[in-house]
């Protein structure tokens, strides 16, 4: 396999297991997407219209500003990202990730965590954000998936 980056935000912790694992089962390295200023309870409440998230995800412009850059993007072949869904999409903070490096002849490939949403039109959302990259339909899983599970989702990917 290719060299492979393992890029992820997790509000709570959920899409962060299911990271590390993923990243054990492609033999990939993990960078954690942090936001500059961290999100709080209050800001993940959904039911207010008010809170941080609600207000970022009503707004498609918007782009959280990320703690630290990734370590240099260009050495890599496959990215996988993954977050939480958020209304059917992926966080602001995953186009700010993917509008923030040149993704040129890249294979992204978006995974996600969820209370029972689907990836809805995340991909193509994604694909926007980073147009020079090909970009796979991706997978909501669960952040209990195993190495075996993660690692048969990853051979029938044929990358």
């Amino acid at each position: 396999m290719s060299k492979t980056l393992v890029a992820y935000f997790s509000a709570s912790g959920v899409t962060a297991k299911l990271a590390k694992t993923l990243a054990q089962a492609a033999g990939g390295e993990l960078y954690e997407i942090r936001p500059a200023v961290p999100y709080t309870g209050a800001d993940l409440n959904w039911n207010n219209k008010s809170s941080r998230s609600s207000v970022e995800m009503n707004d498609k412009g918007a782009r959280p500003a990320i703690a630290e850059p990734a370590a240099d993007i260009a050495k890599y072949d496959t990215i996988f990202v993954g977050f939480p869904i958020w209304w059917y999409e992926a966080p602001r903070i995953i186009q700010t990730f993917l509008e923030s490096y040149d993704f040129s002849g890249k294979t992204v490939i978006p995974f996600a965590t969820s209370g029972g949403s689907g990836m809805g039109e995340t991909a193509s959302i994604l694909q926007k954000s980073c147009p020079s990259a090909r970009v796979l339909s991706g997978k909501r899983m669960s952040a209990s998936a195993d190495v075996q599970e993660l690692s048969a989702w990853i051979r029938s990917l044929g990358i």
